[in-house]
Order: structure tokens, then sequence, then C-alpha cells
């Protein structure tokens, strides 16, 4: 089994009370907060990083049969604070994906329910690490 091993990061700036931007080192940016105001929480983040992953998945796989007509991607949970400290429970990814009628949307379509399947159990690597519980090292420099 081949493993991929690049390293990833992102850099968190704080811009304000409570208000960050992350950088990447391609040049992207993101801003973030506590949900005052348009900036995403760490949460949401989080939501939009398991639906972005899988969503890539699935476009790349489907668009080479047809360019799909919608696609949206839905991602929703409860964040509850029990005995296990504050988390999300019930995550749903939910696919609102249509195709052109004829041959090569309906092949797009026969695909899809296996393109969600294989981002799940093996490519969407976002997915994976929430599944498989990966630990979070902390420390401070």
């Amino acid at each position: 089994m081949t493993t991929d091993s690049a390293h990833r990061g992102v850099r968190l700036e704080r811009t304000g009370n409570s208000r960050y931007t992350a950088s990447n080192d391609r040049g992207g940016q993101i801003s973030m907060g506590t949900g005052e105001g348009t900036d995403f929480t760490p949460v949401e983040l989080l939501l939009a990083a398991i639906g972005g992953c899988t969503a890539v998945d699935v476009d790349i796989l489907t668009s080479r049969r047809a360019e799909p007509d919608t696609f949206e991607v839905l991602v929703d949970a409860e964040k509850v604070r029990d005995t296990a400290g504050n988390h999300l429970t019930g995550l749903q990814v939910t696919f609102r994906i249509s195709f052109p009628a004829g041959e090569q949307g309906d092949k797009a379509r026969a695909l899809l329910p296996d393109a969600v399947r294989m981002s799940h159990d093996r490519l969407c690597s976002v997915g994976r690490t929430v599944e498989l519980g990966t630990p979070i090292a902390t420390r401070i420099e």
C-alpha cells in the first residue's frame, strides 16, 4: 500500500478579539471567529472541510461522465456539551446533484452512489480523519 505523507499546514493570525485569519502556503485566506458577523466559526469550517473534501472526490469521478446541472452538498450536525465535553453528533452529508438527460448523464447518475461510497470509505482524508479519530498533539513554543 502506498501512502502520501506530504505535509499539510495552515497558519492562523489573530486579527482582533476572537478573530483570526487562516492562511495557506499558496496565499489563500479565510476569516474565522466566534460567529459574530460573517466570519466562519471553527465548527462551520470543519463542516465545510468535510463537505468540500467529499464534494471534490464525487465531482472528479462523476464529471468525467457528464457535467452536473446542479451540484450542492449540505453538511449538518448537532453541537452538544455532555460528559465528553463539547463535540458534534449526528454528522450528515447530503448530496443534491443532478445531471443532464441522455446517455452521459445516465452514466454519471449510475456512478454517483459508488462515488459517494468511495469518497466516504477511502478517498476523503478529512472525513476519514474524523471517523478514525486521529489524536491531536499540542505544544507551546
